[in-house]
């Protein structure tokens, strides 16, 4: 068993379980709470260059060839990046794929030079909201409350240590493979 990181584009064939994953795991979350055309809607919101270097990516975590999970990051400020889509598949879930994602996510964000992190989760993900709290984030909302009554849920945190003075050469902007064992 053998799990790398590829970053890719939206675009790329690989990601098409990852996204089709999404939309039904989020239609069976949230249906059309959020709007009239569910969660298609949603991840069809921002176009591909959103999440393309230089100011965003896209990540897929791959086992021997096959898609397992993914995430992206998309321009927020000029010192911030925001995560979306940040994604492992159901039946490999509790496994730690999710932080790995997550890791990898910020120190590829750091290395593009962003300083900080955003995202947002639904409030019908408690296990989103774990992970970010369990992995340095700052809930940025009261979580002694009943979260339906954010709807989204934001976070921070500061990724500055990681790569400060950094800035993207032109091999970090290409499409690569990476070993997922961290």
């Amino acid at each position: 068993m053998s799990d790398t990181f590829l970053y890719t584009t939206t675009l790329d064939p690989r990601a098409k379980p990852l996204i089709d994953e999404l939309i039904f795991e989020y239609d069976s979350r949230y249906g059309t709470y959020f709007n009239a055309e569910g969660a298609a809607a949603e991840l069809n919101r921002y176009p591909p260059e959103a999440f393309a270097p230089p100011h965003g990516n896209f990540l897929l975590l791959l086992r021997d060839g096959e898609t397992i999970g993914g995430g992206a990051f998309k321009h927020y400020n000029e010192r911030t990046a925001e995560f979306k889509r940040i994604w492992t598949r159901h039946d490999l879930r509790r496994q730690g794929l999710a932080r790995k994602l997550l890791v990898e996510l910020e120190l590829q964000a750091a290395r593009q030079g962003y300083q900080r992190i955003y995202l947002t989760t639904g409030f019908r993900q408690p296990e989103a909201v774990g992970l970010y709290l369990n992995n340095g984030y700052t809930a940025l909302f009261d979580t002694s409350v009943d979260p339906e009554i954010y709807k989204s849920l934001p976070f921070e945190k500061d990724v500055r240590h990681l790569a400060p003075s950094y800035r993207p050469e032109a091999s970090d902007l290409q499409p690569r493979l990476a070993v997922a064992g961290r």
